[in-house]
């Protein structure tokens, strides 16, 4: 297994880099079930590109999904349709529903990830078997009626890339047009951070990217359909919970990685309103913006239909170079040690993560500034 890993990641190194489309790169994840106040904060954060989950084990409700996405007017929608052990068990059942969803959503929504944390048996598949099986059958729908129907698999969650193997090399008759991933870095604590003899967040993606451009059975579209930190103090926090500004800084900083690596298509925050993980969270009946929220409506201010020119690391400091949609050229600057300052000098005007202008005593941190030259 090893040895896939390795040459993945070689092989990447041969492959040319593709002309960047980063169009739709900044997504956010929104669900039924926090309400209709998600439309004003997404026209807030002025995101575009959204990821939706929609449980099979909830067709009941297919009417109120489908209003519910009609009602983020010029989005570019992804479904992520939800498995459960009775649609895995039942391909007749399974058919049949996804008849009905990909026929609902015709003319509103033509991309769907195919099942979620695939290698996690709590999510309902025990084996890669299993769900290589759905996927087939999922694709035999598509391929029937739907055939403009982008199909987005396998949705593996953290680092454990021997799935991603399993997925992309096999016998059996599939094809991924894009491929995602539940990218977590939370157990590695800052996005650069290696973890015993997992990669780094850029070495993942290179890896993924990698393996994806090897197999014949994927396309090299990389989704991150999920990420996020915890934060401290919260009644469901994990044990890698921080404080909001971490969260804060990590979430673009993980951004900015991902971008600079010029492999990725998209990143899709989980999610927009939770009292655990959410940019937002609802405190007596009222929503309350976290820090990650305006660092997030920052960051698409700046860098929203973007060009990325290069990347680079140096000594622990990054640096990001993007050109912005009026031609200006800026640069991205950490470092990734929280005890490290670097002067900034030579640049026209700075913004901290949060918008605000720098105009003395500039200094590069772990908290990620815009220099534009």
């Amino acid at each position: 297994m090893f040895s896939f890993y390795l040459l993945a990641f070689l092989w990447v190194w041969l492959l040319k880099v593709k002309k960047g489309n980063f169009d739709n790169f900044f997504g956010m994840n929104v669900n039924l079930d926090k309400g209709l106040e998600q439309i004003e904060l997404i026209k807030e954060l002025n995101c575009d590109d959204l990821l939706i989950r929609l449980p099979l084990n909830d067709m009941k409700n297919i009417e109120q999904y489908k209003k519910f996405i009609e009602s983020f007017e010029d989005k570019n929608i992804i479904i992520n349709i939800l498995q459960d052990r009775e649609h895995i068990e039942d391909t007749s059942l399974l058919k049949k529903n996804i008849r009905i969803i990909f026929s609902t959503f015709k003319g509103i929504c033509d991309s769907y990830q195919i099942g979620n944390a695939v290698n996690q048996s709590k999510w309902g598949f025990f084996s890669m078997k299993e769900y290589l099986a759905f996927y087939t059958t999922v694709q035999s729908v598509r391929n029937e009626k739907f055939p403009n129907y982008t199909l987005i698999g396998p949705g593996v969650k953290g680092v454990e890339m021997k799935y991603n193997v399993r997925a992309l090399f096999n016998s059996v008759k599939i094809k991924f047009d894009k491929v995602s991933s539940l990218m977590y870095v939370d157990s590695q604590g800052i996005p650069e951070q290696s973890k015993f003899l997992s990669f780094d967040l850029s070495k993942q993606i290179h890896t993924l990217y990698g393996l994806s451009s090897l197999a014949i059975k994927s396309k090299n579209d990389i989704i991150l359909s999920e990420t996020s930190w915890h934060i401290k103090g919260e009644k469901e926090a994990n044990e890698y919970a921080v404080s909001e500004d971490e969260q804060a800084m990590y979430m673009l900083r993980y951004y900015l990685l991902a971008l600079g690596t010029k492999r990725v298509q998209g990143v899709y925050w989980f999610q927009l309103i939770s009292s655990t993980f959410g940019l937002t969270y609802l405190k007596k009946g009222k929503i309350e913006k976290r820090k990650s929220f305006y660092v997030y409506k920052t960051m698409l201010e700046f860098l929203k239909l973007c060009k990325v020119e290069k990347y680079s690391e140096a000594n622990g400091l990054h640096v990001l170079t993007c050109k912005n949609v009026k031609g200006k050229k800026l640069d991205i600057v950490w470092v990734k040690d929280s005890n490290i300052t670097v002067e900034l000098t030579e640049f026209n005007e700075v913004f901290d993560m949060y918008g605000n202008q720098m105009k003395k005593n500039i200094k590069i941190t772990n908290s990620p500034i815009y220099a534009y030259h």
